[in-house]
């Protein structure tokens, strides 16, 4: 299987409402696919989304990596996989979203010449899930709103995206959960907006109400790695970090430092599948679970995300992949079943993508 082309779409898709943080406000998906096509007439499919504030990466920038590394890696053969990949990485440095977008489409390439779904060519079984569902940042009314829809639908896990102002952001938590039963649980996720003393002032604050959500995500800037140590030092809310983990190195630093709980695992952020899967490796290793999360994507890089969970399921116990449910429709499908917080894999080959 030699590789003979490879392309590059835009791909569009409504939201069914638009997704809201501290950072950003996105009303629209638009995502990059990308198609390596080889000899056989095999089609491998990755995926990508633009995330300046979080990768730098835009949709022209993203296909202007993929065409520059186009060159390099035409005419080489899937059979020679480890090289393929490290060709692939050592062309450029950072650009981990475009990167990870043709990761992806040479795993299920790889995948569709072991005649095997992903999982199982990376050594997984487990093939049911259930991922939580993000609350947008709105006003309270309209998050509480959103919090008792997305319960009615099956949801047992929220995600409430905060950190536009910390009193507001009090009052917005205090809110759901006295609007839910105490079997929901929430996940906060202030992206990168509060303080280190701002955080542990109002996770006390919440902690002596008796509200414990599952963890608070991110709560400060990506560099901030002694902040991080500063919170998880004085709460008890266990502590992911998200922006600050990009590779091996970073998650090596701040678990050596023991300044989080829990690691979210994003593959725009590693690169691609491979690193994912050296991510989860060295998390094992300090003994600390991982998420396996996504940014707002369409179905491709999703199901790639859900693949790598069963892979390393040991380690990667919670899932925030619900990007696909929060569209209103999407012209790309995977043999992933998306059916609100129930993922499930099935046994075709590769990702199983059709357009």
């Amino acid at each position: 299987m030699k590789i003979i082309n490879i392309s590059t779409k835009i791909l569009k898709a409504p939201l069914k409402t638009p997704f809201v943080t501290s950072l950003r406000r996105v009303d629209m998906l638009e995502d990059i696919v990308v198609a390596i096509e080889c000899s056989d007439g095999s089609v491998g499919y990755g995926e990508g989304a633009p995330t300046p504030v979080i990768t730098g990466e835009t949709t022209g920038s993203i296909i202007a990596a993929v065409e520059y590394i186009k060159p390099f890696i035409t005419g080489m053969e899937i059979d020679d996989f480890d090289m393929l990949l490290a060709q692939l990485h050592k062309l450029m440095v950072k650009n981990t979203t475009a990167k990870s977008a043709l990761e992806i489409a040479l795993y299920d390439l790889k995948a569709q010449s072991a005649k095997k779904p992903l999982f199982r060519m990376l050594g997984g079984t487990r093939k049911e899930f259930k991922t939580d569902i993000t609350i947008s940042m709105n006003e309270t009314e309209e998050m509480v709103a959103d919090a008792l829809k997305a319960v009615m639908l099956g949801y047992d896990t929220l995600k409430i995206k905060i950190g536009s102002n910390p009193r507001k952001d009090i009052h917005r938590i205090k809110a759901i959960h006295s609007a839910l039963d105490k079997d929901i649980s929430l996940r906060l996720d202030a992206n990168q907006g509060w303080s280190a003393k701002e955080t542990v002032t109002l996770l006390h604050g919440l902690e002596r109400e008796g509200i414990m959500a599952e963890f608070i995500e991110q709560p400060v800037k990506a560099a901030d790695f002694e902040g991080l140590r500063y919170i998880r030092e004085r709460v008890e809310t266990p502590l992911l970090a998200d922006e600050s983990v990009f590779g091996v190195n970073d998650a090596k630093k701040l678990l050596e430092m023991q300044a989080v709980d829990y690691i979210n695992i994003k593959l725009a952020k590693t690169a691609g599948i491979s690193a994912a899967l050296q991510l989860a490796d060295t998390a094992k290793a300090y003994g600390v679970k991982c998420m396996m999360g996504c940014m707002l994507e369409g179905p491709i890089s999703v199901a790639a995300g859900v693949h790598v969970a069963s892979a390393k399921a040991d380690t990667i116990t919670m899932l925030d992949l619900d990007a696909v449910s929060l569209l209103a429709s999407y012209p790309v499908k995977t043999a992933v079943q998306f059916n609100e917080s129930r993922i499930v894999l099935s046994e075709e080959d590769g990702l199983g993508v059709s357009l």
